[in-house]
């Protein structure tokens, strides 16, 4: 699917949904990782993470569009556009869209990778995500040696 195809998919949803006109651009974004789609405030434009059409198929795509066009529409009509807003959740709900995507859900899943540490002098221990040099660095409360766990 092209930036063109998905903005006609949009604005065809938009007038399905919302009886209201998309005047903006969709187009799909390599760089998104956490999350499924976005809507730009300052250009009106929303992007969507190839990786979910890829990954989960067409209809997905449409619940993210959905999920995009809420805050599209609520935003230039001047009302609560934000997840919290009690507005944003009731247009969510009369569209049947979802707040959030299956791509989402996914990374939560994973945990991150974590290293533990720990000082032979007083026996503190210490996670970290990133992997330390043990041979350049000492414990910071008594100046020991750290070992791996």
């Amino acid at each position: 699917m092209t930036d063109e195809e998905l903005t006609a998919l949009t604005q065809q949803i938009s007038m399905e949904n919302f009886q209201k006109v998309f005047k903006h651009r969709a187009s799909f974004n390599q760089r998104l990782r956490t999350t499924g789609g976005r809507y730009v405030l300052s250009t009106g434009n929303i992007e969507v993470n190839p990786k979910s059409m890829n990954n989960y198929g067409h209809q997905e795509i449409i619940d993210i569009i959905n999920h995009e066009l809420c805050h599209y529409h609520l935003h230039l009509e001047g009302k609560g556009y934000k997840h919290k807003d009690r507005e944003f959740q009731e247009l969510l709900k009369q569209v049947e869209g979802t707040m959030y995507c299956s791509s989402l859900e996914q990374y939560r899943i994973k945990q991150k990778k974590r290293y533990q540490y720990a000082c032979e002098s007083c026996c503190i221990s210490f996670k970290r995500t990133r992997q330390l040099d043990t041979q350049k660095y000492v414990c910071a409360a008594c100046r020991g040696r750290l070992k791996k766990i």
